[in-house]
């Protein structure tokens, strides 16, 4: 393949240069058409259109494949932890034994967070949405650290930031939690790995011990790892473009949380669950509602099977289905709605029509199944995808300052109103 293409326009011919990534990705290089030639390119969306040139994660829909810097998804779930991942994907490479001594010992160390943060939390009402008092929450970290609001300070200063922020994220998501239930909050118990010191902040009750479940706390940072990252996606491109104009490191996370809070986004493992519990109160008659979902001109429509993205089988609904089984089979819970997904479960894995078009279960499917085995509410499902997704979006903020990548500045095309004259208020 030539090394540029040819573009031309009135008559005139342009050349563009090819750029081709290590899995042989290949794009037109556009960044000085416009000087050239005063065109630019339209792509509602951004569908086909990269905005960076990054090394952190490679997806390939067709083929089913997701890799955190070269490492595959299926070994990291199987062999790693999410807060190993989340050092693999910030730093570049899986830590030493030593480094992620040290890594680990100072994520503990900071897990506790300033007293008036809870000032903050009591400002809400319970019916605050979860999501709202997260981004609240991490943008306040800016007034607790002042610094932080230069981005360009040493690289340990950064660091500090970067730990921070991972140490305090599960203090911030399950105090979320407990103010929209009205409980008193649980501090961290720093004696405790990542997500089962998550867990009991989440669930412990005053004056009461809680026993660590190993099964539930294993799908968790099964979960955790396969939501840590997914390419130039709306809320990671979110926060790249804030993170340009050289935001803080907070304020351009507390973005990628609004930008994940959409339900287009991150609101899809919730769909499941209250499209499973429409079916519930229809009578649970799957077979239904499956040949709903393959009636073209019913506006039913089957939530948390097939992917945009993936073509194929989504790679991380393979790895998430065990951990979905061995959570419910743990906890041996008697509830029609998880009946009726795994009724739901069966049709499209067995149906010639889901598996000609590959509509398979994906993670948020399974996902939201064991969330709502966890007794975890439906607003709090984003929370813990933001939970997830906070080391990719720090490594994200991160590659984009080194590379000194320019402020987001897309440009439009203009549809409106030709040049017309003012007229006067009284003679309107």
């Amino acid at each position: 393949m030539s090394d540029s293409a040819e573009l031309k326009i009135d008559g005139k011919t342009y050349n563009l240069p090819i750029i081709e990534g290590t899995e042989n990705e290949k794009a037109f290089d556009i960044g000085g058409l416009r000087g050239e030639t005063g065109v630019i390119t339209i792509d509602p969306g951004y569908k086909n259109t990269g905005s960076t040139k990054s090394a952190i994660t490679f997806l390939d829909g067709e083929k089913g494949i997701l890799r955190y810097r070269g490492y595959s998804i299926e070994e990291l779930a199987e062999k790693s932890s999410f807060l190993e991942v989340a050092y693999l994907l910030i730093y570049g490479e899986l830590p030493t034994k030593e480094e992620f001594t040290q890594f680990e010992y100072d994520v503990r160390y900071h897990t506790l967070v300033h007293e008036d943060i809870k000032k903050i939390l009591e400002g809400f009402p319970s019916n605050a949405h979860p999501m709202g008092v997260l981004s609240s929450l991490v943008t306040s970290l800016t007034a607790f650290y002042p610094e932080s609001l230069d981005p360009n300070r040493s690289s340990e200063a950064v660091n500090l930031s970067i730990i921070r922020i991972l140490a305090k994220m599960p203090t911030f998501a399950a105090w979320a939690y407990k103010n929209e239930i009205g409980h008193p909050v649980n501090y961290p118990d720093n004696n405790l790995d990542y997500c089962s010191n998550f867990l009991k902040m989440m669930f412990a009750l005053p004056a009461a011990g809680y026993e660590i479940d190993p099964v539930v706390s294993g799908a968790l940072d099964k979960l955790l790892i396969l939501h840590a990252d997914h390419e130039q996606n709306c809320s990671t491109s979110t926060v790249r473009i804030v993170g340009s104009s050289q935001a803080s490191l907070y304020a351009s996370l507390s973005a990628g949380i609004n930008a994940l809070w959409g339900p287009l986004h991150g609101g899809a493992n919730s769909a499941v669950i209250n499209m499973l519990e429409n079916i519930r109160k229809d009578g649970g008659d799957t077979r239904k509602w499956m040949d709903k979902a393959k009636d073209k001109n019913d506006p039913f429509r089957l939530m948390g099977f097939g992917h945009r993205v993936y073509k194929n089988f989504d790679p991380r609904a393979r790895i998430i289905k065990k951990a979905a089984d061995d959570v419910l089979e743990k906890l041996g819970i008697n509830d029609p709605v998880l009946d009726i997904a795994k009724g739901l479960e069966h049709v499209a894995l067995n149906d010639d029509y889901f598996v000609e078009r590959k509509l398979y279960p994906n993670v948020d499917f399974y996902s939201g199944i064991i969330y709502r085995a966890l007794g975890i509410p439906v607003d709090m499902f984003t929370v813990m995808f933001a939970l997830g997704r906070l080391p990719g979006w720090i490594a994200q903020w991160k590659e984009m300052r080194g590379n000194n990548e320019p402020i987001g500045r897309p440009r439009q095309v203009y549809v409106g109103e030709n040049l017309r004259p003012y007229v006067d208020l009284n003679k309107r």
